[in-house]
């Protein structure tokens, strides 16, 4: 079966399976799920925890030992086997499988991996989990949702915050769910009583927006100019590659061009990234891909050293041309 985060504490409250895969690429998200999963399996008695980190074409023989032995106590133990990769290798996917058939009444099998590609999902081991227990997928809260998600975890961290601050801390933390996390129980230090507004949230809270290239990519699709450039600041900040911030914008200049080419658009998208692509052909009429694409050549050159100038600034305004806020003309060549 499959579970949601939200139907995680409902499931565990009623019912302990022999095994659970939680994967995902937020750490917030996934250790909680992690820790509601350890609580439930010691209410049920499942008092005992090993833990296993399997690399790549690591040895399983620890796992499948541990899952022999009996323990000197009697006690019913929690097997938690961490795969940084995602990939179990052969020997490691078969002994899953194994263990996971055999529904051991006194073991109860976790299994923590970052988000899956299509490939993994069809793996046997991801499907004998879906048979006799439960993947938990962990997605991140996209932009859109966050203010509702902050907005909950203040109600259950007993904080009142107006609107105002909410979307100030939302724009703080973006892409970044456990600095919101932390933010929120430095508010409640900071103000444990009485309304919390956008002031306290500027005199407290650190910015802590982290992006990465698909998020730069849905924000110009979505046409939100401030986002947009927010997240190219950051990925500069952070250290990345010129080369794939430019590929993200170049990558829905050119989803825009063929959903404007080709009303039916991709079809391998995200729910998320085909309703950015759709608000995106809205203004589709309005701009000129031609001096999109201008943009686009004149930051791959400045990049190769081939043109002078920042690409960083380059992108920017093709950022705000994908917008639609034009912030300077288009050149009309690429000569220095």
């Amino acid at each position: 079966m499959k579970l949601t985060f939200d139907s995680l504490g409902s499931h565990l409250g009623k019912k302990l399976l022999p095994a659970y895969l939680i994967s995902g690429d937020e750490p917030l998200l996934t250790g909680e799920a992690a820790d509601a999963v350890r609580a439930g399996a010691r209410a049920a008695g499942f008092t005992e925890r090993e833990v296993h980190f399997l690399e790549r074409g690591a040895s399983w023989d620890d796992v499948r030992a541990s899952a022999a032995n009996l323990s000197l106590f009697g006690s019913r133990k929690l097997l938690e086997v961490r795969l940084p990769s995602g990939r179990p290798g052969a020997a490691g996917g078969a002994l899953l499988v194994s263990l996971i058939e055999r529904g051991d009444p006194d073991t109860v099998l976790l299994l923590l991996t970052p988000r899956l590609d299509r490939e993994m999902q069809a793996a046997k081991w991801v499907k004998a989990v879906e048979a006799h227990g439960a993947w938990l997928p962990v997605w991140p809260v996209e932009a859109g949702r966050l203010v509702a998600w902050l907005r909950e975890r203040c109600g259950r961290a007993g904080l009142d915050l107006t609107d105002e601050a909410l979307a100030l801390l939302a724009e703080r933390t973006e892409g970044n769910l456990l600095a919101a996390h932390q933010e929120l129980e430095k508010l409640r230090l900071l103000a444990p009583a009485g309304r919390i507004g956008a002031d306290e949230v500027l005199a407290g809270v650190a910015d802590s927006a982290r992006f990465d290239v698909f998020r730069l990519l849905d924000a110009a699709l979505e046409g939100e100019p401030g986002r947009v450039l927010r997240a190219l600041s950051g990925l500069r900040a952070e250290g990345i590659e010129p080369t794939l911030a430019l590929w993200g914008l170049s990558k829905a200049l050119r989803d825009l061009w063929g959903a404007t080419v080709q009303p039916t658009g991709p079809t391998r998208l995200w729910q998320r990234q085909r309703a950015a692509l759709e608000k995106a052909v809205q203004r589709a009429p309005r701009l000129s891909f031609a001096a999109l694409s201008l943009r686009a050549a004149r930051a791959d050159r400045m990049i190769k050293g081939r043109l002078r100038g920042d690409p960083w600034d380059e992108m920017a305004l093709l950022a705000a041309d994908l917008c639609g806020r034009s912030a300077v003309a288009a050149p009309r060549s690429m000569i220095k």
